[in-house]
């Protein structure tokens, strides 16, 4: 568990220099991924509708809900790590 924790650190700082910016659709994943992993379930009100930003954030988050932390950590260093080349 503690590789996967410092590989899960390490992507996240990789995550913050990538050659080039990914979509929007792919960086909605970086960022439930990484808040399933590091957080849990999504927790919180939704926010308001014309908050069109924070609530697709929260919308890809909410649908992470259920996900073991350790697997949203995997698949979060997978993504960045393909996203590296």
């Amino acid at each position: 568990m503690a590789d996967l924790d410092q590989q899960f650190i390490q992507a996240a700082a990789d995550a913050k220099v990538l050659p080039e910016r990914p979509d929007n659709e792919i960086m909605l994943k970086l960022y439930s991924l990484y808040k399933q992993g590091s957080e849990g379930d999504v927790t919180g009100e939704k926010p308001g509708f014309f908050d069109f930003v924070a609530s697709a954030k929260y919308e890809a988050w909410e649908q992470l809900s259920g996900m073991d932390s350790s697997e949203a950590k995997q698949k979060y260093v997978e993504l960045v790590n393909r996203l590296k080349g």
